[in-house]
């Protein structure tokens, strides 16, 4: 064991990431409160091929890092909340070139500059609708700050496979927190396969072989990826719209269409492959689930063991993967009375849930710059199993 802050254990995340996949690690990043450390530790990492870029700005940060990820790189990006704001164009960018990138977003108070040191939950809804157009990403939240070492993992798993942008959020508490965190067993650490395109993959009616950038892999909806340079796999990128399979620009109705779908249901698809949510039910009496996300792991863990001592009867799951969710959350939710959703910003997940799976669910938030207590929580949730008992 060693103690590890969440911003380092992210950091050695990535570096085993980059040694996993065999991909040289590439982070382009502009210094912003709380992110500015995880650029300052992979500074230091150069003997393992990693190579950081300090930019002029938050726009030329993410720029290189999509750029490095053409160039067949494990690319990434870190900032926090008003970061990824600027950042946005260049995230739909890199999800209609479909290729690899990771964005850290350690979020803060806000808005605008908001709280800078202090922690908030409130760029969920950002990171997941705050681009142009139907621009789907994977989003992932750590829960606590060893945590972050294998979320770093998931994403580049995720980013490398399924090649897309990937979320990582993060937060201030996590980041800046530390815990005692047993190390990793490095033979045991699963390989990320990031199976470049090193041949034509099209026979045309002629017999002919070209290389189609669109061509999909059946399983993922993965598009080839292919170094630039390599012989034979010339082919077009770009902000415009492409057609299925060929990959010329195209501006066919029909096609668009196709295209947003497919783009859509690759992401989907990630849920085949996260497994089903865990549900910590000792009794397996509950009529009330707690559900969260991020960093409120430690504090709802707490208060649901607080509860359990005084003999009563609660259920406790935390979301790893905010999109898509695991499959099974929606059978999850029906199976219990009550759900209640701690969140440090005004319900942004709550929403969700009401709008996917129709259920409705109890947002408990505060915006306070602080974590909650576990004492806090238990109020709340004893108060909640009062209401079931009447």
């Amino acid at each position: 064991y060693r103690n590890i802050s969440g911003n380092l254990a992210l950091s050695y995340g990535l570096v085993a990431s980059s040694v996993q996949s065999g991909l040289p690690l590439f982070l382009g990043a502009y210094p912003i409160t709380p992110a500015s450390d995880i650029l300052h530790e992979l500074s230091k990492h150069k003997r393992f091929g990693v190579t950081t870029f300090q930019a002029e700005d938050e726009i030329a940060g993410i720029g290189a890092a999509l750029g490095a990820a053409f160039g067949g790189a494990l690319a990434v990006t870190t900032t926090s909340g008003p970061g990824i704001s600027l950042k946005s164009e260049t995230i739909g960018l890199a999800v209609s070139l479909e290729l690899p990138l990771i964005i850290v977003d350690v979020q803060r108070g806000g808005p605008s500059t908001g709280l800078p040191t202090k922690t908030e939950q409130s760029d969920l809804l950002q990171v997941m609708f705050g681009r142009n157009g139907e621009a789907p990403v994977p989003i992932i939240a750590p829960q606590s700050p060893g945590d972050c070492f294998d979320a770093a993992l998931e994403a580049a798993r995720i980013a490398i496979i399924y090649r897309t942008p990937v979320m990582l959020l993060s937060d201030g508490y996590l980041a800046n927190g530390s815990e005692p965190w047993q190390l990793p067993d490095v033979d045991g650490l699963a390989r990320i396969d990031p199976d470049f395109a090193t041949e034509p993959n099209h026979e045309t009616e002629v017999g002919d072989h070209e290389f189609w950038p669109y061509q999909r892999n059946p399983q993922t909806l993965a598009r080839p990826w292919a170094i630039p340079g390599t012989a034979g796999l010339e082919h077009r990128i770009g902000g415009l719209e492409k057609a299925d399979g060929h990959g010329n620009i195209s501006y066919d109705p029909t096609n668009h269409d196709l295209m947003v779908r497919t783009r859509q249901a690759k992401v989907d698809r990630i849920a085949e492959t996260i497994g089903p949510l865990e549900v910590e039910d000792p009794s397996g009496r509950a009529r009330l689930l707690v559900l969260g996300w991020g960093s409120t792991y430690g504090p709802i863990g707490a208060a649901c063991r607080r509860l359990r001592n005084q003999g009563l009867h609660v259920a406790q799951a935390h979301l790893r993967h905010l999109n898509p969710f695991p499959s099974n959350l929606g059978e999850v939710l029906q199976r219990y009375e009550r759900v209640v959703v701690p969140e440090m910003n005004l319900g942004q997940l709550a929403m969700l849930l009401r709008a996917k799976y129709l259920v409705d669910v109890l947002a408990y938030n505060q915006v306070r710059g602080l974590p909650f207590t576990a004492a806090e929580l238990e109020d709340v949730f004893t108060t909640t199993l009062e209401g079931l008992h009447r």
